[in-house]
């Protein structure tokens, strides 16, 4: 189906997913940018990695660890998978489970090259470095939250519409989650913060990236 022929909605969605996630990707380009130039940013990553956190009880601790795994793909992959499974056995389609798969690939092979091909030293190692076989450097946890978590989210609105699975509130749910992953990361010092906004600007464009190609498809059996 040639783009004239989309539904005009339809296509109106592909169509500003497509800025989106081109937008998104420039805002991953300028923090890389700000990274490999050396700008203040990395000074700023430094203040940040020196503040002195305080002690904390061995149940915030696990709090912490366990927020911090909400962006492990070991565990979101499994997860974004057998929702897919259920919605697409419930509406007998393959497209959520093809969207999920597209989307961890997409994950591992952009992030994961990016990380081998800066090599960014961990904030642990009390030094900043690029092309040192590090793997900092994009937050595999930040854009893992992001691109997993927002895709169910999305897949759960797309074929329920209707509440308590409204759109906004998804949204929202999804944003609570990514930054509370975000600062679990700092409090751990697992990440540098430019990192961190690498990895969130660069899951928002591969999730949006991915919706784009969904809209660009339509399909009888989901319901918008």
């Amino acid at each position: 189906m040639s783009l004239e022929q989309l539904p005009s909605r339809r296509r109106a969605e592909m169509i500003h997913a497509i800025k989106l996630s081109a937008l998104l990707f420039f805002g991953y380009l300028a923090v890389t940018l700000s990274v490999l130039l050396d700008t203040p940013f990395r000074t700023f990553d430094q203040w940040v990695h020196r503040i002195d956190m305080p002690d904390y009880p061995w149940i915030l601790e696990f709090t912490v660890r366990r927020i911090d795994d909400l962006g492990l793909r070991g565990l979101t992959a499994p997860i974004l998978i057998i929702v897919a499974i259920v919605i697409g056995r419930r509406f007998q389609s393959w497209r959520p489970f093809n969207l999920s798969i597209l989307a961890i690939l997409l994950l591992n092979l952009v992030v994961g090259a990016s990380k081998i091909g800066f090599g960014r030293t961990k904030p642990r190692l009390k030094i900043d470095e690029l092309f040192a076989d590090g793997m900092s450097y994009p937050s595999g946890h930040s854009s893992n939250a992001l691109l997993t978590w927002g895709l169910l989210a999305y897949l759960v609105y797309r074929y329920t519409h209707r509440e308590p699975f409204e759109g906004l509130r998804l949204t929202w749910g999804v944003v609570i989650i990514s930054l509370s992953v975000c600062a679990a990361s700092i409090l751990r010092d697992t990440h540098w913060v430019s990192d961190l906004l690498g990895g969130l600007f660069v899951g928002g464009a591969l999730l949006v990236f991915v919706i784009a190609i969904d809209r660009a498809w339509p399909s009888k059996k989901q319901p918008s």
